[in-house]
C-alpha cells in the first residue's frame, strides 16, 4: 500500500491505526486471496459486518471521497475489470475500514469517523 494514500486516508478519517494490518486487512478484497501471494505477504481478509447505518450508494461515494480505490488489494481480474471503481466493492471496503476503526478504537472512534464523513 501507498503509504502517503494511507496517511492521507487516516487524516480524512479522522483515526490513525495502530495496527497497519487491521487497515491492510480492511482492504484486501476477496479476490485478493486466489492470488499467489507475493514474498513475505500474509494478506488475511477482513470480512465486516453489514452496518445498517447508510446505504451502499452512500458508503460508495464516501469511499470515492476518500480515494479508496488506488488503496484496495485486489485479484489481477477484479483489478482488470474496473473492481476499483465499482461501487460494490468500494461499498464494502469502506464498511471494512469504518469495521476497523471500532474494532481498534472503539464506538467513539467509529462515531467520530462517520461523523467527518457525513459532514462532506
Amino acid at each position: 500500500m501507498d503509504p502517503l494514500r494511507v496517511v492521507e486516508l487516516e487524516r480524512r478519517l479522522g483515526y490513525r491505526f495502530r495496527d497497519p494490518l487491521l487497515l491492510e486487512q480492511a482492504l484486501t478484497h476477496g479476490s485478493y486471496a486466489n492470488e499467489p501471494p507475493p514474498a513475505a505477504d500474509h494478506a488475511r481478509h477482513l470480512t465486516a459486518r453489514r452496518a445498517e447505518l447508510v446505504t451502499g450508494a452512500r458508503l460508495a461515494r464516501w469511499a470515492v471521497d476518500l480515494d479508496l480505490g488506488p488503496l484496495l488489494r485486489l485479484g489481477r481480474g477484479e483489478d482488470q475489470s474496473g473492481g476499483r471503481t465499482r461501487d460494490s466493492i468500494l461499498a464494502s471496503a469502506l464498511e471494512a475500514v469504518l469495521g476497523a476503526i471500532y474494532r481498534e478504537g472503539g464506538l467513539e472512534a467509529l462515531r467520530s469517523a462517520i461523523g467527518r464523513l457525513a459532514a462532506w
